[in-house]
């Protein structure tokens, strides 16, 4: 029974935090007079490293660039992580759950901290879409893949 218990698969969130946020508002005040509809343009990766024997960092790194015709309106970026203890678990499953899984929980932290970061700017909030992280996941092992074979995508 106790041979049971110490090989039974081990999943918990220990901590979600803010690593890192930036907001940048270059042009202003006179981007503030521009009429015209701000360019929204969106990046995310993530990444993940092992701190200990079954514990594991997973972050996600957004950066919201939003441009008035060739001026930067606000460039706001944020990083937020999570520490996972993750045991007994085998190997080929453990990548999954760090890049979706782990991924999944994560994500609505940092959506609502940009969210709140450049809704501070007095400008209209961006929201964050949801993300599936399953399809990011497998687009990201393909591209390690064909780069792997020397196939440059």
């Amino acid at each position: 029974m106790a041979e049971q218990q110490a090989q039974a698969p081990v999943f918990n969130l220990q901590r979600v935090y803010l690593k890192d946020a930036s907001l940048e508002l270059p042009n202003a005040p006179q981007i503030f007079l521009e009429q015209e509809a701000p360019a929204v343009e969106i990046q995310v990766d993530v990444a993940n490293q092992k701190l200990a024997a079954d514990i594991y960092e997973v972050e996600i790194t957004a950066t919201v660039t939003t441009r008035v015709k060739d001026k930067v309106l606000f460039l706001a970026e944020g990083k937020q992580a999570g520490i996972f203890q993750i045991g007994a678990i085998p190997d080929d499953q453990l990548d999954p759950i760090l890049g979706i899984l782990c991924a999944s929980i994560v994500f609505p932290y940092l959506r609502a901290n940009l969210s709140d970061l450049i809704t501070r700017t007095g400008l209209p909030p961006v929201l964050l879409q949801e993300i599936n992280f399953e399809a990011f996941y497998q687009q990201r092992l393909a591209q390690r893949q064909a780069g792997a074979n020397g196939t440059v995508q």
